[in-house]
């Protein structure tokens, strides 16, 4: 039983060294590397990357860059609010004189307006500054408005103004003028009395008129007393010298 046993085992330790014999034998010896082969197609493009952090900030060195080149013009903006009109520049030259025109008809002096009147103190209303003459002498054409004392002015032009007026006391009376604009007082005529005598304040003025404008005599409050009898009487006239042209 121990001879089998014994027998066996070196069977197997037999064949062991037979096959480490031979591997040391047959082995070839090691081959070179091949050589590189055909690169390979590029592969699909990977996934975007995460973003990163942002970079420390660069060092300042003073040194401006080169100006870049104009952009495209913005949209026109909204119109802004007008400005206050400037100062009026010098007046400029005189133009050349205009060509003579065509001599005119020869007028007629019983077509031109004439408007003239003359008014005197017989029952006026009392109260009041201005002067009131109610009982009119002439009204050519109606320019003298009785109820009220004033002259209406309807041809624009230069007219002529006078008056007389009746007094037995210290007076001031003023030829007045309103326009459109203003009122204003022409000339102031005043005469002392201390006697008690009939005396005669009188005055007289060349104005130049608008149509609208209108001409009355006016009293001062304090010194404004005007004789009012059958004994004498005080008189407003006035009239048209030539119209404007």
């Amino acid at each position: 039983m121990e001879t089998s046993r014994d027998w066996l085992m070196v069977c197997v330790l037999a064949v062991s060294l037979a096959s480490t014999v031979t591997q040391d034998v047959c082995r070839a010896p090691d081959g070179k590397d091949g050589a590189a082969g055909i690169p390979g197609r590029p592969g699909r493009p990977g996934l975007k990357g995460e973003r990163g952090e942002p970079g420390a900030a660069g060092i300042r060195t003073g040194i401006r860059g080169l100006k870049g080149d104009q952009g495209d013009p913005g949209t026109p903006g909204k119109a802004g609010n007008m400005g206050s009109p400037g100062p009026s520049g010098p007046l400029g030259a005189s133009g050349l004189p205009g060509l003579k025109g065509i001599k005119g008809n020869p007028g007629n002096l019983k077509d031109q307006p004439r408007p003239a009147f003359s008014a005197m103190r017989k029952n006026p209303p009392m109260g009041g500054n201005v002067v009131i003459f109610d009982t009119v002498i002439t009204n050519q054409e109606g320019p003298y408005k009785n109820h009220s004392g004033r002259f209406v002015c309807a041809i624009p032009g230069y007219y002529y103004f006078t008056f007389q007026v009746v007094s037995k006391w210290d007076i001031c009376l003023f030829i007045v003028s309103s326009t459109r604009a203003q009122v204003r007082r022409s000339l102031g005529f005043c005469d002392t009395n201390s006697k008690g005598l009939f005396q005669v304040v009188s005055g007289g003025t060349v104005l130049q008129l608008q149509h609208g404008d209108q001409v009355w005599i006016e009293k001062d409050p304090v010194k404004g007393r005007i004789y009012q009898g059958p004994e004498a009487d005080s008189v407003f006239s006035g009239f048209l010298i030539f119209p404007s042209t």
